[in-house]
């Protein structure tokens, strides 16, 4: 009969855009939704009529989609507010000194502030940098107790030039890939991609959930800000 194969390409019709159903925006969903509804409804078999559950079931299926969709556009608005609300937060803090755990720095021949945290004491603490020519550079720290262990790296006296170079420390217990370094936020910025990326002195560009401390503003650093206050 005409009627049933209008039926079934109308049920099949149903299950083609059930997938398009999902990505299309809420107001094209339900329009969709109503016009194969009706189409169904028109186009089926008078001595056979579908189960009125099925209706119901496809009226819930709307249902859900609608929210689905409603709430991931919710939850990429919050995601955008947070983002912004988040950079910023870190945009006040530029010109503070932060720390971030990182397993690599970038030497410009100013001292460089780093910690490592030991879990008991350790006889033997050896910090190795190792330049892009892949040249190994020992610094001992000597025998350190537990708990936290700051130490300083000055290129000059090492005789290290200006570059990245990795870092890590090899203690008695084991090596440690990433330590604590200390540096100054020069900036905030947003990546192509919506992120948001740090530029620190003493270590370039890292991600806000690299920052594990953040210190406030050294001596030098107030000054300067009370310097260009007062100008």
């Amino acid at each position: 009969m005409l009627t049933n194969n209008l039926n079934g390409a109308s049920n099949q019709t149903a299950a083609n855009a059930s997938t398009v159903i999902g990505q299309a925006p809420a107001s094209e969903t339900q329009d969709m939704f109503t016009k194969l509804l009706v189409a169904q409804i028109r186009n089926q078999d008078p001595l056979e009529p579908s189960d009125p559950a099925q209706f119901v079931n496809q009226l819930s299926q709307l249902s859900q989609t609608e929210a689905m969709q409603s709430l991931a556009k919710l939850n990429s608005t919050s995601a955008s507010v947070l983002e912004s609300i988040q950079t910023l937060a870190l945009g006040a803090q530029v010109g503070s000194d932060i720390t971030v755990a990182t397993s690599s720095v970038r030497l410009d021949g100013t001292p460089l502030k780093a910690s490592i945290t030991l879990g008991a004491a350790s006889a033997t603490n050896t910090v190795t940098l190792t330049g892009a020519d892949g040249v190994k550079h020992d610094v001992q720290l000597g025998s350190r107790g537990s708990g936290p262990q700051t130490f300083s790296i000055d290129p000059v006296a090492l005789g290290l030039a200006p570059g990245k170079y990795d870092i890590k420390v090899q203690t008695s217990a084991g090596a440690q890939d990433a330590i604590d370094v200390i540096g100054r936020l020069d900036s905030v910025r947003m990546s192509a991609g919506g992120g948001v990326i740090l530029k620190v002195a003493g270590i370039g560009d890292v991600a806000p959930s690299s920052v594990t401390g953040f210190n406030g503003k050294s001596g030098a650093s107030l000054a300067a800000a009370n310097s260009s206050t007062a100008n």
